[in-house]
């Protein structure tokens, strides 16, 4: 294979924006083998316009919600060869001229929550968690965390933790609100709850930080979008609640990850606008999914190749992937190497006639043309 040469220049985003940094990742530093990523299409929400804005006091009952249809039940972070969650989470979401709605359902027995101050972190609590990429491109994301308290931490992240990434949890979302309603009593052991209810409300004017692109959506724009629920193991101990000591917290998403990992945005769901009657429109599947998994495919049996070999493979051959292909693509992909950095790219066979080249490069940024 032609090897050609690019200079392509990383991401130096938080070196410009400043303040605080976090660099704690949850989860292993798994890097799956380049043949085994394969991986589905990742699930797709229609968000429809809402007729007016929901109320915001944590309840879902006001007629704003009763148009917006609830996402599929969580499930394990890892897929399907986990055990399914014991208790149902669930989602829906709505959009305006000024806002994007979220709402969320958490079926709790014993609804606890310990974090009053803002930016603490509060994947220590039970909490539910939002990520959002609205240009898709697997950097300049953010992530939004709250409990049960409505304590919430907001975090912005250049780029992947696995890509040398580190949070800024200095950043606030401009014009964000939040609300939580508990069907039962918070921090009491005595009795038994049903459970605890989200809404955010989350205003374009903080999303414009995020991406170049149209903000507010139009209609058919599509984000990719996760959700997930950390939930604790606990144990009552004089009275209070407390985690059960020794054990790992449990991670239940919307759109499966497949490993231990929150940060792989290239797993999460589609977020679809429509300004079409409620239940309408049915959720389109993204036809670069193809080119984009076979990027990523490349990308992570790059890692493990420099792992093994300190450097960048320059051929698809030395990757393993020689026949890698797809029917939506035209031709294999192309590898351009540098010393220290590589890039690759393929070409989509639209059903319109037209060409996009899809491009994935060593610190994971994925785009289109």
């Amino acid at each position: 294979m032609t090897i050609r040469v690019r200079f392509a220049l990383g991401l130096l985003l938080a070196s410009v924006i400043g303040g605080t940094v976090w660099t704690q990742s949850r989860g292993p530093a798994e890097v799956p083998a380049g043949e085994k990523l394969s991986s589905p299409h990742p699930r797709g929400y229609i968000c429809y316009r809402a007729a007016k804005p929901p109320v915001l006091d944590g309840k879902l009952d006001d007629d704003a919600w009763k148009s917006a249809p609830w996402s599929e039940d969580f499930g394990d972070i890892e897929g399907d060869r986990r055990p399914a969650p014991r208790f149902r989470t669930r989602v829906k979401m709505l959009w305006d001229d000024k806002c994007l709605y979220i709402g969320a359902e958490l079926e709790e027995p014993h609804v606890w929550a310990t974090l009053t101050r803002h930016d603490s972190v509060i994947f220590n609590d039970n909490d539910f968690e939002v990520f959002l990429d609205p240009d898709g491109d697997s950097h300049l994301y953010a992530e939004l965390e709250l409990n049960a308290l409505n304590t919430t931490w907001d975090l912005l992240l250049p780029k992947p933790y696995k890509d040398g990434g580190r949070a800024i949890d200095a950043w606030e979302i401009t014009g964000l609100r939040t609300a939580v309603h508990v069907d039962g009593s918070l921090n009491a052991p005595r009795d038994r709850d049903r459970g605890w209810s989200v809404e955010i409300a989350w205003p374009w004017q903080g999303i414009k930080e995020l991406t170049a692109g149209r903000v507010p959506p139009r209609d058919g724009d599509r984000w990719r979008i996760n959700f997930s629920r950390v939930e604790w193991d606990t144990e009552i101990v004089e009275g209070k609640y407390r985690k059960i000591a020794g054990r790992k917290e449990h991670n239940w998403v919307w759109s499966p990850q497949g490993v231990i990992d929150m940060h792989r945005p290239e797993r999460w769901g589609y977020l679809e606008f429509s300004t079409a009657a409620p239940g309408s429109v049915a959720f389109r599947p993204d036809p670069a999914h193809a080119a984009r998994d076979v990027l990523h495919r490349i990308y992570y049996a790059q890692r493990a190749y420099r792992d093994k070999h300190g450097r960048w493979a320059k051929t698809l051959d030395a990757l393993g992937l020689a026949d890698l292909g797809h029917p939506s693509l035209i031709g294999l992909p192309v590898l351009e190497t540098t010393a220290s950095l590589y890039e690759a790219h393929v070409t989509l066979r639209r059903p319109d006639a037209a060409l996009r080249q899809w491009h994935i490069r060593s610190d994971a940024r994925v785009w289109g043309d």
